[in-house]
């Protein structure tokens, strides 16, 4: 007989502990820890950053690959309200959702990374016009305030319901917004890394860096979104119909194909086909990121595998992964090749406490608002006759 969870009630508010949920908790209560560690102690006692290693952990993963990995609010939004593909908008709410805790936990990153953080509002008002990570702050401050107001629709439907009528004004308008804004500074992101063409290992370095990161965060949104909806099925029974997720990760396996065709291309062009062959640490990571994070999962997407919810699901989190890596490859890899640093225990601790953090809100948000479906989303083997009234 399966483990029966407890379920909470707070204020007319549900939420169910189960041993993952506390250990999330823990998780987060050290990240806090170390957080305030961090900012009244500056970086010498939590990080291993140094002034020749001065992007790190909460760069490379929590900021580049959070973004990333958030962009399947805005691909999602762009295929329902830009393209009229109205067969994916069962799945919107949960990708906004995820998207939104996303940036969120990016700007948190951002916030840590700041040396001064006491300074941290000189950016709103200092015109670093010339600087691409000025327009990715901007882009990401106002791109995270834009998913905000577009998730009241769903807050104002069980909270503040009066103005709910105007929020649903206001949609069309926040859709148009929530796609320009993304666009800008993902290929941004990719930008900052173009001045940097003499310590990258040129498998890596491109003059289409801004649009490699623009269309990887595309295609990689709809994996992400597959692999949300999965761990929602497992914890909630909640599922989406397979060939509405068939054939949302293959147009996102379309985007690949160009990607794809551009690497090779570009690499083509610059006559580097022998860099991909000199089986240093660089070359056999690049090739893996391509193999493991591009190729093999295209060769599933199209194939009859793609029939199975275990294809799909392989596909996904090879793009995941893939994506991860290509960051995290363009940070470190690429450029920090003399091994002078490596995240600390603190660092990774912050990093998994802001993904715990996610995991914990979002499952309070889809047990208390309308994101799975017209009903509140209930764990799996809740204990419905031993509900505990706190407040």
């Amino acid at each position: 007989m399966s483990k029966l969870y407890r379920e909470y009630h707070i204020l007319g508010w549900v939420y169910t502990l189960t041993p993952v949920r506390c250990l999330l908790l823990a998780l987060v209560g050290l990240c806090l820890g170390v957080v305030v560690l961090r900012l009244f102690t500056g970086y010498q006692y939590v990080t291993n950053l140094t002034d020749q290693t001065p992007w790190g952990l909460w760069i490379g993963f929590d900021v580049l690959v959070g973004v990333a990995l958030a962009g399947g609010g805005y691909s999602t939004a762009f295929l329902v309200g830009g393209l009229r593909y109205q067969k994916y908008q069962g799945i919107a709410r949960s990708a906004l959702l995820t998207s939104l805790l996303g940036y969120l936990l990016v700007m948190a990153g951002l916030f840590l990374d700041i040396g001064q953080w006491p300074h941290f509002w000189r950016p709103f008002v200092s015109c670093g016009y010339t600087s691409p990570l000025f327009e990715v702050f901007w882009c990401i401050s106002i791109y995270t305030t834009i998913l905000t107001l577009e998730f009241h629709e769903v807050i104002t439907e069980r909270i503040v319901r009066s103005v709910h009528k105007y929020v649903v004004k206001a949609l069309p308008v926040l859709v148009i917004l929530g796609l320009i804004f993304p666009m800008m500074h993902q290929s941004s992101l990719g930008a900052l890394f173009l001045i940097a063409k003499s310590k990258m290992f040129p498998l890596w370095w491109s003059e289409l860096l801004p649009l490699y990161f623009l269309l990887s965060s595309f295609f990689v949104g709809s994996a992400m979104v597959y692999v949300e909806s999965d761990l929602a099925r497992r914890a909630y029974g909640h599922e989406h119909e397979h060939w509405i997720m068939k054939g949302l990760t293959r147009v996102g396996g379309r985007i690949m194909i160009v990607y794809l065709l551009l690497k090779v291309v570009d690499i083509t062009l610059k006559g580097e086909w022998n860099l991909l062959f000199l089986n240093t640490l660089q070359s056999n990571m690049f090739l893996l990121e391509m193999v493991l994070g591009v190729i093999l999962p295209l060769g599933i997407v199209f194939s009859k595998l793609a029939d199975r919810k275990y294809g799909l699901l392989a596909y996904s989190w090879l793009v995941v992964i893939g994506v991860v890596m290509n960051r995290l490859n363009c940070v470190f890899t690429s450029m920090y090749v003399t091994g002078d640093y490596f995240p600390s225990i603190l660092e990774v601790s912050v990093s998994i406490g802001l993904i715990a953090a996610g995991c914990i809100i979002y499952s309070f948000f889809v047990e208390n608002f309308h994101i799975l479906g017209r009903r509140f989303a209930r764990q799996v083997n809740v204990d419905k006759e031993n509900v505990r009234n706190l407040i």
